[in-house]
């Protein structure tokens, strides 16, 4: 038998994105059409390996059984909130000391808002056993970090718990709260800015802005609101932010993992967070991507794609999720 024919037949092929291994092309073509690799991925600043989420990548580097190579140098040259890894260990150490977000006090109203508005609210308890969400609290604040609207609730139901170890919320703070029908209005106000609902379509949304938050569509839900989905940018269900398993992180955890502070429930963090998410995201470069999930691997091609190296394959995968890193 030939030798170098056998070890032809027995090469393994290697992702370039996630480093798995295949006997055959055709396996790794298949893995590359349901994979969904992109550059929007986060990636080790070592080995260049391509991780489906920041907690992927975390585990990595600082899990229980990280890359040996990869925790040496994060050891000595990487930040453990954003995950990067730095030139050297002087630009190290000047980056850790800018990394870490520290709350200031809360700024005043302002009556504009950028592009981006983060919302948040409150639950308060209704039912026999206190189990209902009822909305009692409600805060927006904009792209620079202002509160543009911030108010209670009136409950469209009598209140069984007021869950005030999480809200804060006591009885004589929702007396005089404003009723649902006005802060709905408002609310729809500010996240229309002016344009039509009917009139928001992707890519043309006018002066429409996008809603951040965490949870959104629970909160939408007890607000009795809609809004386009193509308009929100949840971190509860963003991929890069969520856990190994696909599930939601909390965002409790989220703010001490990725900004280095641990929340309280207020109002004000509990919107601002999710905002530095969007524009921490929104920072990085970005490259041309359409934003649907697109099936670059044809069968028609397969032949043509078995050819291709490694590289190439992942040159034409692109990702399953829309990154926050397109929008405007």
């Amino acid at each position: 038998m030939d030798i170098r024919r056998e070890s032809a037949e027995t090469l393994r092929n290697k992702c370039s994105a996630c480093f798995r291994q295949y006997n055959k092309m055709e396996h790794l073509v298949e893995h590359m059409k349901v994979s969904y690799h992109s550059v929007h991925e986060p990636k080790c600043g070592t080995c260049r390996k391509h991780c489906r989420s920041f907690e992927s990548l975390r585990e990595h580097l600082i899990g229980p059984l990280p890359k040996v190579e990869c925790a040496r140098v994060f050891s000595v040259r990487g930040c453990s909130i954003c995950l990067n890894i730095f030139d050297s260990q002087a630009a190290a150490r000047y980056h850790r000391s800018a990394c870490q977000y520290s709350r200031a006090a809360p700024m005043p109203k302002s009556s504009t808002g950028g592009r981006t508005v983060a919302m948040a609210c409150k639950m308060v308890g209704g039912g026999s056993d206190g189990s209902v969400d009822l909305c009692a609290r409600v805060c927006l604040i904009g792209e620079d970090e202002t509160v543009i609207f911030q108010t209670y609730v009136k409950p469209t139901a009598p209140v069984t718990n007021y869950r005030y170890e999480v809200t804060g919320i006591r009885p004589e703070y929702l007396r005089d709260a404003i009723p649902l029908k006005l802060v709905q209005r408002r609310i729809q106000d500010i996240l229309c800015n002016g344009e039509p609902l009917w009139k928001i379509r992707p890519r043309s949304y006018g002066r429409a802005r996008i809603l951040v938050g965490h949870g959104v569509e629970q909160d939408l839900e007890r607000l009795g609101l809609e809004y386009p989905t193509f308009m929100i940018r949840d971190t509860a269900k963003y991929p890069p932010l969520m856990k190994t398993s696909k599930l939601s992180n909390t965002l409790k955890y989220l703010a001490q993992a990725y900004l280095g502070y641990v929340t309280c429930y207020l109002g004000y963090t509990i919107s601002l967070h999710p905002l530095i998410f969007c524009k921490m995201l929104k920072n990085c470069p970005s490259i041309p991507f359409a934003g649907e999930v697109q099936n670059n691997y044809p069968a028609w091609r397969q032949r043509e794609l078995e050819r291709m190296s490694p590289e190439e394959l992942l040159a034409l995968s692109a990702s399953d999720y829309y990154c926050w890193c397109l929008d405007p």
